[in-house]
């Protein structure tokens, strides 16, 4: 184990080499735990085609689900960013998907969130707004916001995001629609429209029973485009978000 810059540290696990935060409790939340693998002597049979173990069919364990297979169901080696592998790790075909399809939000929509984009932000249910500078913190853990004033959103306190989008047509009004809950609530449907303009976000602030409302209006703010395109990274965040919460 050695410590290496900006408060992380590279670790040998019996899976390959991770590169974590020095102190556990600032883990990214996207982040998921290594598996407890299961017991060599309790999988004589591959648990993909049902082969048996023997000289010849070596046994492997995936790193993403812990379960046992041969070589064959087993054999390939794919990115795992979620649990901050440094190197590609053998993965089950199953495994092996999910890791490809998450892949896309490591390589570039996270970078979106850390860059941020402007709104016009609203608090409550007050009249008055903001134009402010929404970004994911570098630890992935906060929101912050940006202008004049600066506040935090934990993410662990998010109970609901909705996404706004823009009327489609004359005489139509805007349309909410809620994409991911955290604390309470289940996915509406899924990804984000193109005319995506701003999100509505209710959380919990620390020491509060109550949920405080925030909304954040993309299309006052300038760059629809831009707009657009952090709102779909976002809602891609909340979904892993949430299914790190049910693996839990």
């Amino acid at each position: 184990m050695c410590s290496v810059p900006d408060g992380k540290k590279l670790v040998r696990s019996p899976s390959g080499l991770r590169m974590v935060a020095e102190n556990g409790a600032f883990n990214s939340p996207f982040c998921l735990e290594e598996p407890r693998w299961v017991p060599d002597k309790d999988c004589p049979r591959c648990m993909q085609c049902d082969g048996k173990f023997d000289f010849i069919r070596r046994k492997h364990h995936c790193r993403r689900c812990g379960r046992c297979f041969c070589d064959k169901c087993c054999g390939k080696k794919a990115a795992l960013p979620r649990m901050s592998f440094v190197d590609p790790v053998r993965q089950c075909a199953r495994c092996a998907l999910l890791s490809h399809k998450e892949s896309d939000f490591y390589d570039k929509q996270i970078k979106a969130l850390l860059a941020g984009s402007t709104f016009a932000v609203t608090v409550g249910a007050s009249d008055k707004c903001e134009t402010m500078t929404c970004r994911l913190s570098n630890n992935h853990r906060y929101l912050f916001l940006d202008g004049e004033s600066h506040f935090e959103v934990d993410l662990s306190a998010i109970c609901s995001m909705q996404i706004l989008t823009e009327a489609s047509g004359p005489g139509e009004n805007e349309r909410i629609d809620t994409y991911a809950g955290l604390l309470d609530a289940q996915f509406a449907c899924e990804g984000t429209s193109p005319c995506a303009s701003g999100m509505l976000v209710r959380y919990k602030p620390s020491g509060s029973q109550d949920a405080q409302q925030l909304r954040l209006d993309g299309a006052a703010a300038g760059d629809q485009k831009a707009t657009a395109a952090w709102l779909a990274a976002m809602h891609k965040a909340t979904k892993l978000l949430h299914e790190s919460r049910e693996l839990e």
